[in-house]
């Protein structure tokens, strides 16, 4: 068989078989199969494919949080932080104690201030009582005890929210749809009464307990 003759017998097969594909590809109720679309759902950290759920009313829940003014609030319990921090440390030079001494300060059940630290009796009952005749460090602390508080509990949730789309209810009820009523002793009293009115489950994300100012101790 001659290099001629082969090739045209190739060339003739190659052409069949273009021929019979392109009458498959003309059967009628027959389609071509279809190429899968690639999949753009988000994944987690971990690879696993998520999808984050969406409630009536998360849009307007988010807008009114989103709005809130941290920064304001932080920056006027920043006054109070302040106050009660440096008089503590100049209590502490005072009375010729470490400047690194850990104190706690807080209320006691009647209402006076409750000094606890690594002190001598003598030297802890001395810098209570006068702790407790400054009247401006008692009313800088008494604020603290419900503006701290509060301020924690909006930072995190909003964080959480930002981070994670989480929207915490408790966080919702507080703010008010019109921005004028959401001044800072707006939201603390709602949230004082939110605490006095849910259960202990609503409020597990917000400090409890007894408030105490801490000095030179680690969260």
């Amino acid at each position: 068989m001659s290099l001629l003759t082969s090739l045209i017998q190739a060339s003739s097969r190659f052409q069949q078989a273009m021929d019979a594909r392109a009458e498959r590809r003309d059967v009628p109720g027959e389609k071509p199969e279809a190429i899968p679309a690639p999949n753009h759902e988000p994944k987690s950290d971990s690879g696993d494919r998520f999808t984050r759920s969406q409630q009536p009313g998360d849009d307007q829940a988010s807008q009114k949080t989103r709005l809130l003014p941290l920064t304001q609030y932080k920056q006027t319990v920043a006054q109070d932080l302040s106050h009660v921090r440096e008089t503590l440390r100049h209590k502490l030079a005072e009375y010729n104690v470490h400047p690194a001494t850990a104190l706690n300060v807080s209320k006691n059940e009647q209402g006076g201030i409750r000094l606890e630290g690594n002190l001598p009796d003598q030297i802890r009952e001395r810098m209570q009582q006068d702790l407790d005749n400054n009247r401006g460090f008692a009313e800088a602390l008494a604020r603290l005890s419900k503006t701290e508080p509060t301020l924690h509990f909006m930072d995190n949730a909003l964080k959480l929210n930002q981070a994670y789309g989480v929207h915490n209810t408790l966080l919702d009820a507080l703010v008010s749809e019109n921005q004028q009523f959401n001044g800072l002793q707006d939201v603390i009293h709602r949230y004082d009464n939110l605490r006095r009115t849910v259960g202990p489950t609503e409020m597990a994300a917000a400090p409890a307990g007894r408030y105490a100012f801490s000095l030179n101790t680690r969260a």
